[in-house]
């Protein structure tokens, strides 16, 4: 289907092989490239259409955006592009981050402004939401993976001015969370107006200056935060706010069973906090927060278990002859793994690792491992791969060991994260230790496990690790 983007055209559908509108009578392809297909959003400042780019041979889908005036003055109009041009040049800056959508081209046709950005194929959280509240975890994930982008475009004076799950987008192709939609089509077409102080965003999301017209990065964070209470909760911001005492009740409405830890209900109470002075000043001190310092991180575990568990796997794994014995199920050989960790050249040899275990399945080098598989482990070379690591570590590295940790926190994956120094999702190796003074369970990672989101595959070789008795 074709789709006319004219302003007030009565019919704007039209065939396929249609180059005009059958009903207006308007060229459908913008620029000789863009073709509208369907409306995809809408708003007193614009629109949004799901787009094809007809110059590129397999034809991708982009979004094409309108900015619409109401004031078509000339005043307004060159006001208006004057500063859509400007938008346009940090927008295609801002795309350059694999978590912001490319800009493709903007443009004016027929009066109206054009910009044209890349398609991202995935759900909003907003859509997620439909599935079921959101965990703790996943709302570590969130903010893991957003604040970083908040970094970005704030460290490049730009605020996003919209932050909301509906704007939070996550990729299909990776799991990754994009940030998409940002205040530029109500900016620009409220400063081409001359409406000062006018705010820019949502109602419920916006943070008390922000109401005001004037936004500041922490105007962001507070979004960032009501985003998570709404996430956690499945209620309506304005349901979440007290407003007869003037404060945030979102506790009130977790549901039986939901779990969220004091240290995460700090950091939302703080996103939260209507006072700036109050409030977190940037996206750094939000991350820093998320993430404890190494000295935190080894008082997180009870004093009294780390001796003992080190002390124990030490004597199960070093007291016997010098010799190890590398039995494999499957014919495997892993003298170059023992050579590594004997080196102590621990990057490498999580890299083997990672190897040979696809290699005991029975799958590609670096393919990644679903929960689901984990049971076909071999129960003997799991054995050896969790000796190595334990002896050539001095006990601190190794599947046993990460149980042990994983079991005296309860079997809270967050915790249990938190104690090892991960992130509480997909690992990326940037954020890896690999050192001797990494904390205790931080090795191996689990850069094998498929997907974003690594609970199930903590409980699965919990059980795993029970079944073949390493303990």
């Amino acid at each position: 289907m074709n789709y006319c983007v004219t302003p007030g055209c009565l019919n704007p559908q039209n065939p396929d092989n249609a180059k005009f509108c059958h009903s207006c009578g308007a060229r459908l392809l913008l620029i000789d490239r863009y073709r509208p297909i369907q409306p995809i959003g809408r708003g007193g400042f614009g629109r949004a259409f799901l787009g094809v780019d007809e110059q590129i041979p397999s034809k991708p889908r982009c979004v094409i955006k309108q900015l619409y005036l109401q004031n078509k003055g000339s005043l307004a109009l060159k006001k208006a592009t004057q500063l859509f041009h400007q938008e346009a040049q940090r927008l295609d800056e801002l795309g350059k981050h694999p978590q912001i959508p490319t800009l493709l081209a903007h443009f004016e046709q027929q009066k109206q402004l054009y910009l044209v950005q890349e398609f991202i194929q995935g759900q909003t959280l907003e859509r997620e939401l439909h599935k079921g509240n959101f965990t703790e975890t996943q709302i570590l994930e969130l903010l893991q993976g957003v604040l970083p982008v908040l970094k970005f475009i704030h460290d490049r004076k730009v605020l996003h001015r919209d932050i909301k799950p509906g704007n939070i987008m996550r990729q299909s192709q990776d799991g990754k969370l994009v940030l998409i939609d940002f205040g530029v089509a109500k900016q620009i077409t409220e400063s081409a107006l001359f409406h000062t102080g006018t705010a820019v965003g949502t109602p419920g999301y916006m943070s008390p200056e922000q109401e005001k017209g004037k936004a500041l990065p922490a105007s962001d964070l507070y979004s960032l935060g009501v985003t998570c209470i709404h996430l956690l909760t499945g209620v309506s911001p304005f349901e979440l706010f007290d407003f007869s005492n003037h404060r945030w009740v979102w506790r009130d409405f977790l549901l039986n069973g939901t779990m969220v830890s004091d240290r995460l209900a700090r950091i939302l109470d703080k996103l939260l906090q209507h006072p700036l002075n109050l409030r977190y000043k940037s996206a750094d001190e939000v991350l820093r927060s998320l993430t404890p310092a190494p000295a935190a991180q080894k008082k997180s575990l009870p004093p009294p278990k780390q001796p003992n568990l080190i002390t124990n796997l030490w004597r199960r794994y070093a007291a016997g002859p010098l010799g190890d014995v590398l039995n494999s199920a499957v014919g495997i050989d892993y003298t170059h793994l023992q050579r590594l960790l004997a080196a102590g050249k621990w990057e490498q040899a999580d890299e083997e690792t990672w190897a040979l275990l696809c290699e005991a399945l029975e799958k590609s080098p670096r393919s990644y491992i679903q929960a689901s598989e984990i049971d076909r482990f071999p129960g003997e070379d799991l054995q050896t791969i969790n000796q190595l690591w334990v002896k050539y570590s001095q006990a601190r590295f190794g599947f046993s060991v990460q149980k042990q940790i994983y079991d005296s926190v309860e079997q809270d994956f967050g915790k249990f994260c938190t104690s090892i120094g991960w992130l509480p999702y997909k690992q990326f190796r940037s954020y890896l230790q690999f050192r001797d003074s990494a904390p205790l369970g931080h090795l191996p990672s689990w850069s094998w496990a498929s997907g974003t989101q690594l609970s199930r595959h903590a409980a699965t070789l919990k059980a795993k690790l029970e079944a073949c008795q390493i303990l």
